[in-house]
């Protein structure tokens, strides 16, 4: 009995060990759990993409498709959109969390990684809340910008605290002007934004890296901060919600993303 429950604790952990006398070194692995453990990932990162099929995700089969182990949004002049939309993942989103993925997006591409977000009602693969920007031109990547609700929240090199509606029952469109939230104060520069660009690559692949904890929200691109944004605006924030990525309305483009890695924290 002992040796029997010896190997069932075994495999279920990723174990390497050596059997005296035999010189043998066994490598044994568990994909155990909703996501799959991707190499190196011994920090709790689980692969929610696997490279091969879009299993786990909903989208619009117009626009998303896997091509040589990437997850490919391509807007045609044949599909131009009136609308933005999303490929969304149906798994649970954990309420804190990161997210490190890689992405690489044609020169007039628009995309976004929007996490707490909901459905829109009436619209199919439509979502409304905090997004991770990007873009080909660089012009938005790394800001926090609040689809369908807020609008920018932070800016590139901004940190932010948004404050509380003057009164509850106010519309939110009465606090947008050119596309920015203006309940929110400036509490620190992470960088000129000019200079904080020099560190995105326009042709080829960017590494995003996305940290939420409680209303505190930061956006890295390559490992360079680039917006820090805390929420305390209590009517409109979210604390759980849906995980999705954004093929934008405008000219044709391509966004594609490798490596989707999410992990819980506490």
């Amino acid at each position: 009995m002992m040796i029997v429950s010896f190997w069932r604790a075994l495999i279920t952990t990723k174990t390497a060990f050596l059997i005296p006398g035999l010189g043998l070194l066994i490598l044994l692995s568990s994909n155990r759990g909703s996501g799959i453990v991707s190499p190196g990932n011994e920090n709790g990162f689980l692969q929610i993409f696997n490279g091969k099929t879009l299993d786990g995700w909903k989208g619009d089969p117009a626009y998303w498709k896997v091509e040589e182990g990437c997850m490919v949004g391509i807007v045609t002049p044949e599909t131009i959109l009136k609308r933005n939309t999303f490929i969304i993942w149906q798994g649970e989103m954990p309420e804190n969390f990161e997210i490190r993925v890689e992405y690489s997006v044609s020169n007039k591409g628009n995309s976004g990684i929007n996490y707490r977000s909901e459905p829109v009602e009436g619209l199919p693969y439509a979502l409304r809340g905090y997004q991770a920007d990007l873009n080909g031109l660089n012009t938005f990547t790394g800001s926090n910008y609040e689809e369908r609700r807020r609008t920018t929240l932070a800016s590139q090199g901004q940190k932010t605290e948004l404050l509380p509606l003057k009164n509850p029952m106010d519309s939110v469109q009465a606090y947008i002007i050119d596309n920015q939230w203006q309940r929110k104060i400036i509490t620190g520069s992470l960088g000129n934004p000019d200079s904080l660009r020099t560190h995105i690559k326009t042709d080829g692949w960017n590494a995003y890296h996305i940290i939420v904890r409680g209303n505190h929200m930061q956006h890295y691109i390559n490992d360079i901060l680039m917006s820090d944004v805390t929420d305390n605006d209590t009517v409109n924030r979210r604390f759980k919600g849906l995980l999705g990525v954004q093929v934008h309305v405008g000219p044709p483009m391509r966004i594609a993303y490798r490596n989707f890695l999410l992990k819980k924290l506490d």
